[in-house]
């Protein structure tokens, strides 16, 4: 989640290489004084910025040149190669730059730049009031958003969870298998709010939108004015509704506090019961297994994900489950839980220290249902992310948008898309008229192998694969009349990134 911070290596850039070193297009790696520095030469010009990707400290050497752009292999994050700006989610912050000096045809690297003050900003025709519902990945997008834009009007974010935005991918993978420390988990440490001027208050319920009269009105009935509105409120988990369901060793998993509770119980736990074989679930499971528990899933469908992946994939996520020791009950659903026994629709029962539900989410639409929004299976929002209501807008896993490159109305349950959400309507909600255009994205994490997914099919006439997913080498393009919706891949970072671009450039 930091730039890298391993032994240097490769030439040493302040005493320079030869410009034919890199061709037109080329990136190489050296390093400057103790840091690592990536060169990227874009045809006369040669920019010099951090090597790893400020996310998750990708390499941004395997990642893709577009324009003046470079975006990272692992979670396609992008930066602006002349300024380091962090341009997309999940990248936060930005890279640091270098100055470059070419002579003698040769490429010399100097001192690192300083980050220049953002120009202050014409506020005149800004809201002064704006508020935020949701302290998740899109609401917080939206509030970093703006201050970076040099808005200098109220910012009141209004969150139910107990804690401050949290990298909630995290939650089902290195923080859950006890592989990441704490520190990882805040998208930003606790005086960022207070320092920036966001009143962000935890533990608040609102109970309603008063659109009329502009405010947003609490469960202890307290009223908070606003100019522009910015409904994030996410998804819950779906909760079971079996007898048992409420036995302290049973648990969801969407908070901090979720999966504090997960990780204090498996302690001691020697048998957990998955509920559920989605990407929470297993990712889940694999966790898990990273702490020597024994993992028993238990799903209703005939293979795992097979609804968003295929038969294909899901055959082979499977296989790498089954190999790292998980048991799967698949075709089955649990019928009750018992003290440590979980009972099955078929008549089985397995014992479990542990229980936990990754049984799907559902966006959390009541407030926009009571104001009177425009609801369709989500928020329905415009192409700038605004709902029906002027001066109100949706983002995140609420929020259905019109995707200009299915020509398809769109919800998506993505981290990413969410953290772009909220870059896209905060600028919007300062008059940007900036449409939402990027392609969705997310990635899974199985033991060793990640999956990235690009682009969006819910439905599909043809899989067409490239190269071979047993051996963990695969590309498999979803197709419907012949036209790619969607790009799955195992360990092909580049291709992926290129079919994110080829995606982008196509329109319904």
């Amino acid at each position: 989640m930091a730039e890298g911070h391993t032994k240097p290596s490769g030439p040493d850039l302040a005493q320079g290489i030869a410009f034919s070193d890199l061709p037109d297009g080329g990136k190489l790696v050296g390093y400057y004084g103790d840091e690592q520095v990536l060169l990227v030469r874009r045809g006369a010009e040669v920019f010099a910025v951090a090597a790893s990707c400020t996310h998750y400290g990708g390499p941004l050497v395997d990642g893709l040149v577009v324009g003046d752009t470079v975006r990272c292999p692992w979670h396609h994050a992008c930066f602006d190669l002349r300024t380091g700006e962090a341009l997309r989610a999940p990248a936060l912050s930005p890279l640091s730059c270098w100055s470059v000096e070419l002579r003698d045809n040769r490429i010399f690297v100097g001192e690192k730049r300083k980050r220049t003050a953002a120009k202050p900003r014409d506020g005149a025709r800004d809201p002064a009031k704006i508020v935020i519902v949701g302290g998740g990945a899109a609401g917080f997008a939206a509030a970093e958003t703006l201050r970076r834009e040099q808005y200098q009007g109220s910012i009141v974010m209004l969150s139910n969870d107990a804690a401050p935005p949290v990298d909630r991918p995290n939650l089902s993978k290195d923080y859950l298998a006890g592989k990441a420390p704490e520190d990882w988990v805040p998208l930003r440490g606790e005086n960022f709010y207070s320092k920036n001027g966001i009143d962000l208050r935890l533990n608040t319920d609102v109970a309603s939108i008063d659109a009329g009269s502009g405010e947003v009105v609490l469960a202890d009935g307290d009223r908070i004015p606003y100019d522009r509105l910015l409904l994030a409120t996410g998804a819950e988990p779906v909760r079971l509704t079996i007898p048992g369901a409420d036995q302290p060793n049973v648990h969801t998993l969407r908070s901090l506090a979720d999966c504090k509770a997960i990780i204090e119980q498996a302690a001691t736990a020697r048998r957990a019961v998955v509920l559920g074989a989605s990407f929470i679930g297993l990712e889940v499971a694999a966790a898990l297994r990273s702490r020597d528990i024994d993992v028993h899933v238990v799903a209703p469908d005939k293979r795992p994900m097979e609804r968003v992946l295929g038969p294909q994939l899901g055959d082979f996520i499977r296989t790498l489950h089954e190999e790292h020791g998980v048991v799967f009950h698949l075709e089955d659903t649990p019928s009750g839980i018992d003290g440590g026994t979980v009972k099955l629709g078929s008549g089985k029962t397995l014992t479990a220290d542990l229980v936990v539900a990754g049984i799907g989410v559902k966006p959390r639409i009541g407030l926009a249902e009571k104001a009177g929004l425009n609801v369709d299976r989500g928020v329905v929002v415009d192409a700038f992310l605004e709902t029906s209501a002027p001066g109100i807008f949706a983002v995140g896993d609420i929020a259905r948008w019109p995707d200009p490159h299915s020509g398809e109305s769109i919800r998506v349950e993505h981290w990413v898309v969410a953290e772009r959400h909220g870059r896209t309507a905060a600028l919007n909600m300062l008059g940007h008229r900036e449409k939402f255009e990027a392609v969705p994205f997310f990635w899974s994490q199985h033991y060793d192998v990640p999956i990235n997914y690009v682009g969006h099919a819910e439905k599909w006439d043809e899989i067409a694969i490239d190269g071979d997913i047993s051996a963990k080498d695969c590309l498999l393009r979803f197709k419907r009349e012949g036209r790619t919706l969607a790009v799955v891949s195992i360990f092909r970072d580049i291709e992926s990134l290129e079919a994110e671009v080829e995606i982008e450039r196509q329109t319904a």
